[in-house]
């Protein structure tokens, strides 16, 4: 359990990150959801109840005033992402940066301004959500790859940096997840993904959450560092 463990889930408002928060606020984590957009429909626990809160990841002054409102800090889910997916010769400046800002940035700005507070108490957990495109790329999907592959790195960097302090910092590269984004792919696209998973199947955000949950607890406090595939054998 969490217990008065503090939570910031970004990106939390729906998929991936919404599960993630529902679950951590399951084991008793008082959770804050950071989006750009409001909770569609309050969730379904009662105790406690999500915190919603309007923030633009990419805005570092923003996320610093944000934190200091909360006043303390023991988890941070770096969760939130986009992708504008162009061919190279397509892809205009502005795709580019818009990606790396709130995929890669995003990261940054959240862990920079969390890690503090973190040293304070000799205790913390980060998790940065990535991807396997990260690792293998894909096409049409440079910006998406380079900001992924790059939390990779940032991860690695930031867990040699706050090891001695009791702080751990994990990334999860999750394949193809099951999520609203994914719902609307081309059924020609979903067979192509599924040929090539060895499980056969899609993955679901609960599988994402599950591995959250452990990698925050004491079960996992001597894993740091690492990239860990949730795939379904997609990347071995």
């Amino acid at each position: 359990m969490l217990d008065n463990k503090i939570s910031i889930v970004t990106g939390g408002a729906r998929g991936i990150g919404r599960v993630i928060a529902e679950q951590l606020a399951s084991q008793k984590s008082k959770v804050f959801v950071w989006d750009i957009i409001k909770l569609k429909t309050q969730t379904t626990l009662r105790v406690p109840e999500l915190k919603t809160q309007i923030v633009d990841i990419t805005n570092l002054k923003e996320v610093e005033d944000t934190i200091k409102s909360i006043g303390d800090i023991d988890i941070l889910i770096n969760n939130a992402g986009i992708n504008i997916d162009k061919l190279l010769l397509r892809m205009e400046e502005k795709d580019w940066d818009k990606v790396i800002d709130v995929n890669l940035k995003g990261v940054f700005n959240c862990t920079k301004s969390c890690v503090p507070f973190m040293l304070k108490k000799r205790w913390g957990r980060i998790i940065n959500i990535s991807s396997v495109i990260g690792i293998i790329g894909n096409k049409a999907q440079a910006n998406y790859a380079a900001s992924k592959a790059g939390i990779m790195g940032f991860t690695k960097s930031i867990a040699k940096e706050y090891a001695s302090r009791n702080i751990t910092c994990n990334a999860i590269a999750p394949g193809y997840i099951e999520t609203d984004m994914t719902a609307n792919l081309p059924q020609a696209v979903k067979d192509a993904y599924l040929s090539v998973i060895p499980l056969k199947r899609a993955g679901t955000p609960e599988d994402v959450a599950n591995l959250v949950s452990f990698l925050v607890s004491d079960a996992a406090s001597y894993i740091t560092g690492q990239v860990i595939n949730i795939d379904g054998g997609m990347v071995m």
